[in-house]
């Protein structure tokens, strides 16, 4: 009987030995990624998914959850542990706060608030920017003598925009720019999924498309992005944004990820976009594709 229980005690302090000495990767917690409702956020996504499957991390994805407010309420509500975001759409849409141009004091301004706020924590921001921009073909931005969003503003009661639908109720959206340039009126507001932007804008269905500043289809279409002449947008730096007790039970999280940070430039991310959006390819297989070149996962 007392070798027994001998036995038992080694066996449970070997047992608690081995928790103790377990990388925080073991845990057996999922982290849950989130994405929104576009090519970007898709691709982004996956890499965030595939980095921390690479770091050892078991991940549960749930992309395409929707627009701004539906991500956001995720991370709250605990459905999802982080989601790719933008310093500029946490400034105004999330918290509502006056527009700025400086990168550096938007990204500390967003990463204050939402600890302080709703214990959510920015990781390291990446150097691209994908601000909000509108987009015309070269030959109808000629032909009507439009160059800036002065341009478009006086002749607005002309032109038909084309754009997601959450683009005509976003502070950093129409609702924005009229403020700033004028409460103008469109000839018409064409609400369609974000990937239908760029076809309706060349096959002549609308005289101006919502555009973002890394979009790959503006090259290859070789577009004309409208300039935001009195400062309107602010930057759009996208970063990780992770839940605060996800991120106290799992530190390995902001290495895995914040070494992803500065390889996503605006080339990178038009190049990676135009691969979904433009070769339609998958954007899992493009984020696969581009953390095997840049060495972070093997083949």
């Amino acid at each position: 009987m007392l070798k027994t229980t001998r036995r038992l005690v080694l066996l449970a302090l070997s047992g608690l030995a081995a928790l103790t000495l377990a990388p925080q990767v073991s845990r057996a917690d999922t982290i849950t990624v989130g994405s929104k409702d576009f090519t970007e956020q898709f691709i982004l996504g996956e890499m965030y998914a595939l980095a921390l499957e690479a770091a050892g991390f078991t991940v549960e994805r749930k992309l395409n959850l929707g627009g701004t407010p539906v991500a956001h309420a995720g991370l709250l509500s605990g459905e999802i542990d982080l989601y790719p975001e933008y310093t500029g759409t946490g400034l105004l849409t999330v918290l509502k706060l006056p527009t700025s141009g400086d990168p550096a004091e938007v990204y500390e301004t967003v990463a204050r608030e939402y600890e302080a706020q709703f214990q959510l924590i920015w990781l390291d921001p990446a150097p691209m920017n994908n601000t909000q921009a509108l987009a015309m073909t070269r030959a109808r931005a000629a032909e009507l003598g439009i160059a800036t969003l002065s341009d478009m503003a006086a002749k607005a009661s002309e032109l038909v925009m084309i754009g997601p639908p959450e683009f005509q109720a976003r502070e950093d959206g129409l609702p924005g720019i009229q403020a700033t340039y004028g409460n103008f009126r469109l000839k018409e507001y064409k609400a369609v999924d974000p990937g239908l932007r760029y076809r309706g804008l060349v096959n002549g269905e609308a005289d101006v498309a919502v555009a973002f500043g890394t979009d790959g289809e503006i090259a290859a279409f070789d577009l004309v992005l409208l300039e935001d002449d009195k400062q309107l947008f602010p930057p759009y730096q996208v970063a990780p944004v992770v839940r605060q007790d996800t991120l106290e039970a799992n530190p390995g999280i902001a290495e895995a990820l914040n070494a992803l940070s500065p390889l996503l430039t605006d080339a990178v991310m038009q190049e990676l976009n135009y691969e979904v959006s433009g070769n339609q390819k998958e954007p899992a297989d493009v984020a696969r594709a581009f953390l095997v070149k840049a060495g972070i996962l093997t083949e």
